[in-house]
């Protein structure tokens, strides 16, 4: 009996400093996307991809010389199916809440505050379990329909 009961508490030790000095599956997977937003309202990245429930930080610098009020930039991933054009230009009069709309949020996997000129904005989230395209656009008004834009591929 005694030998069992020290296989046992040698079994559990063991156990417990492997699950504390281990990082876990999602932590070791979590990918960081460094992308930046310009004066040609493009986002230098067009195309991202994840894997379904990874974790994923979008880091996003705006580079401009203009003022924050002329020209800054957000990242906002919406979910599948989200139109747009709709929330980008409902997004718009919303100025006072990082031109995100109150009523466009569910439409929202994720976004960033605003970036103006040499500033650094990101937002960590868990991409979407199910594999497809989502769209990701900036919201300052009329930048989505110039053409800021790109696509979150979730695919395994």
């Amino acid at each position: 009996m005694y030998l069992i009961n020290k296989l046992f508490a040698s079994v559990i030790i063991v156990i417990t400093a492997l699950s504390l000095t281990a990082p876990s599956a999602l932590a070791q997977d979590a990918k960081v996307i460094k992308m930046k937003g310009t004066d040609k309202l493009k986002f230098s990245k067009t195309e991202i991809t994840a894997k379904p429930g990874q974790e994923v930080t979008v880091k996003l610098t705006t580079v401009s010389n203009l003022p924050a009020n002329a020209m800054s930039h957000n990242f906002v991933l919406l979910t599948a199916g989200a139109d747009a054009t709709n929330v980008s230009q409902t997004s718009a009069k919303f100025a006072d809440n990082e031109y995100i709309a109150p009523e466009m949020e569910d439409k929202i996997i994720a976004y960033t505050d605003m970036a103006g000129g040499g500033e650094t904005v990101e937002v960590t989230f868990t991409a979407p379990e199910n594999p497809g395209e989502y769209t990701y656009v900036c919201t300052f008004p009329g930048h989505y329909l110039a053409g800021m834009k790109g696509t979150l591929t979730v695919k395994e």
